[in-house]
């Protein structure tokens, strides 16, 4: 598939639930469409599988590993994974998809040699989990691209980001995409840094207006230029 499928694939996945954006979608597809023959996606964190079908549906001939536990909460549970299932086989990509009920920690250590070739975190979003969500870029080839959703937006994947850097992951900022920020796999330097601490004031943004709309203040958050129903992602 090229990138003439991408409004085909989104408009299957965009009827399934999520916070997943066209634009977020479309960087994810252009991805998975840039992998060779024969990759591995790895997903961390599924919910419904909105993202899951945009990954699947960018070429047939690449393997998207779903790894989530579907945890009971107000995120997963089993109405999640069937949930999950149904749309993966509704939109015909269910043969390209393997499905892993397990935290992204216990997975990875039992993961072996297995090439990682694309990673896309969207996992738990308190930093001890996000952090070693990100730690599956140590796996990878220099090169690959690594995908987080809810950076800069999220204080705790902002906060396991920040780890990141401190402990010189693997990971060199390129750009985002709203909260989706894109990585490559490599050695990380002062620009990447730079890059990353010019987003802060998008992020200090982002949290005044997730707090004013939690305090039912939409019309100040309106006033700030947040016009979504939901919180910033």
């Amino acid at each position: 598939m090229g990138a003439d499928a991408f409004p085909a694939v989104f408009g299957v996945a965009d009827a399934i639930p999520g916070w997943l954006t066209r634009d977020q979608a479309h960087a994810l597809f252009d991805a998975a469409t840039q992998l060779r023959p024969g990759s591995t996606v790895v997903e961390i964190g599924s919910h419904q599988g909105r993202s899951t079908v945009v990954l699947a549906g960018a070429r047939p001939d690449v393997t998207v590993v779903s790894i989530d536990p579907f945890v009971g909460g107000k995120y997963g549970g089993d109405l999640a994974a069937r949930a999950f299932a149904r749309h993966v086989d509704d939109a015909g990509v269910a043969d390209r998809v393997e499905s892993i009920p397990q935290p992204s920690e216990t997975a990875r250590r039992a993961w072996g040699d297995r090439p990682v070739d694309l990673l896309y975190v969207d996992g738990a979003h308190d930093p001890v989990h996000a952090y070693q969500d990100i730690r599956w870029a140590r796996t990878m080839a220099p090169g690959s691209r690594v995908l987080v959703h809810d950076s800069f937006s999220s204080v705790g994947v902002t906060l396991a980001l920040a780890w990141a850097v401190a402990r010189r992951e693997p990971l060199v900022y390129d750009r985002r995409v709203g909260s989706l920020a894109v990585f490559t796999v490599g050695r990380p330097g002062l620009g990447s840094a730079a890059r990353m601490l010019r987003e802060l004031p998008w992020f200090l943004r982002n949290v005044v207006v997730k707090t004013l709309m939690r305090l039912r203040l939409r019309p100040v958050a309106r006033f700030l230029g947040h016009r979504d129903a939901a919180e910033p992602y």
